[in-house]
């Protein structure tokens, strides 16, 4: 038998070095269960308890773990500083396209999309930060490194979000009718049929250019030595709310056109998207790491879109006020912040909790009573990072209120008052949601729940929920005082 100085242990016929990663990825990819997203990414004997849902490697010691890959604080605000400043200026795009479009026909007419905008530029949150997280996850505990096993992942989650844009881009449209009958006490079918319609494309299409961009940020990263928990979510944000917002507005206004001559267009396309879905249920059902996650991963994708939908309405409500009339320019950006800030830390904390313990429990930095300022003050990778993303939110604002600014070409900058009101509101609600973030990640983890695929949903929702009613409320204080 080798000897323990050696830092070797036999299994049957061969052995593995306790500090070599790749033998345990090797090791652990000659076993013979196929593991899904709601399982721990690596077998519960590598983090130290036995399991019976896993099948595991006899007389496989119990104190060999992976070790977390370590990173400076510098490096840490290197690697997410330039993606979320490219994700910055796409949502201060998409603020400024905002405010240009609402004033094209099919939104003067059909005021029901403004309830459709938040949730479809949620879909970052609900399905392009979703994947990237849990790629993210299965890069850093070493689930892709062979070729046949990186395409299972990549080709069922394909599948499997092109299904979700699908569903999602109808139930959005059904809900933004229904709160748009609310409030206008009337409801038209031609209206409804055009939002069905535009809305599944939109999140289809969408859905589709941002999904590949993400495996490409996620393959790159892996090859130059990047952790992909600190740029892909941010990325994969950078230019969707203005991809999603751009098309959403472009097909809207295209149907618009085409409703009264030939109504039944918008019928055909939107059936047309919907008749895909089987095949893109067959396509994730052969693939187990999608195939568990195609029956119990609707809940909180759906919930989020109902949540994102109320920050709809409050903007519907506010866009015809003159004196909240500035909202539409920069709802984008604090909800967009807000969604990639706190993506990054439910990301960094679900690997985390990856490498520590198994689904199910919880290390001991977390167990006990939870305090409000443990988000920020607790020592270790996640406490560190709280601080970091904390303290770029406020920055990062600054940047993006005079960036809108040069834009517009305005002749008087930004009051004083105005942003301080602003970066009151923003700075709260990123606080709000990283603590947030804190106690679910943990919360889920504790109920069997891997985070990276129910968490951001949750986080990105509540971000432009309290974005969209914070500015509001911002605005309107600021039309008091002034």
């Amino acid at each position: 038998m080798a000897s323990l100085k050696e830092g070797k242990t036999k299994h049957g016929n061969h052995f593995m070095s306790k500090s070599s990663p790749s033998s345990f990825t090797h090791s652990i990819s000659n076993t013979k269960r196929e593991f899904s997203d709601l399982d721990p990414l690596v077998p519960n004997a590598v983090y130290g308890t036995f399991s019976t849902s896993a099948t595991m490697i006899p007389d496989e010691p119990l104190d060999i773990r992976p070790e977390m890959p370590s990173e400076s604080v510098g490096a840490m605000v290197l690697q997410i500083l330039v993606p979320c400043l490219l994700a910055g200026f796409g949502t201060v795009m998409a603020g400024t396209l905002l405010e240009l479009v609402q004033h094209w026909d099919v939104f003067l007419n059909v005021t029901e999309i403004f309830i459709l905008v938040p949730p479809l530029l949620g879909l970052k949150g609900n399905l392009e930060m979703t994947l990237a997280s849990r790629l993210s996850t299965a890069v850093n505990v070493g689930r892709m490194t062979s070729s046949s096993e990186k395409w299972n992942l990549i080709v069922g989650n394909l599948a499997l979000k092109q299904l979700q844009a699908t569903v999602l881009g109808f139930i959005a449209a059904l809900v933004a009718s229904g709160l748009g009958w609310i409030l206008l006490d009337e409801i038209l079918i031609n209206h409804v049929a055009l939002l069905c319609c535009c809305s599944v494309v939109t999140a289809f299409t969408s859905s589709l250019l941002q999904g590949v961009l993400i495996v490409g940020v996620i393959i790159g990263s892996k090859k130059v030595g990047i952790n992909p928990d600190n740029i892909a979510t941010p990325l994969a944000a950078s230019f969707g709310d203005l991809i999603t917002l751009g098309l959403l507005a472009i097909i809207g206004q295209g149907f618009y056109y085409c409703m009264e001559p030939y109504p039944y267009i918008s019928y055909l396309v939107c059936i047309s998207f919907l008749c895909l879905t089987p095949l893109w249920v067959i396509i994730s059902f052969r693939h187990p790491v999608s195939r568990k996650l195609l029956r119990t991963g609707w809940e909180p994708i759906i919930t989020a879109l109902v949540i994102s939908s109320l920050g709809g309405l409050i903007l519907d409500k506010t866009i015809t006020d003159p004196n909240l009339e500035r909202i539409v320019v920069y709802t984008p950006v604090i909800n967009g912040v807000g969604g990639n800030l706190v993506s990054i830390q439910a990301s960094r904390i679900g690997t985390y909790l990856h490498f520590q313990c198994t689904l199910g429990e919880l290390p001991d930095d977390a167990k006990g009573c939870y305090c409000p300022g443990h988000s920020f003050c607790a020592k270790g990778p996640n406490g560190r990072s709280a601080q970091v993303l904390l303290a770029l939110a406020i920055p990062g604002h600054l940047i993006f209120i005079y960036t809108i600014y040069l834009i517009e070409g305005s002749q008087s900058p930004p009051t004083p008052v105005f942003i301080s009101f602003y970066l009151v509101a923003a700075f709260t609600q990123v606080s709000l949601l990283l603590c947030i973030a804190d106690v679910m990640v943990h919360c889920l983890w504790k109920f069997g729940r891997d985070p990276d695929s129910f968490s951001i949903p949750y986080l990105t929702a509540l971000g432009d929920l309290l974005g969209t009613a914070f500015l509001t409320l911002c605005i309107y204080l600021m039309s008091l005082v002034t």
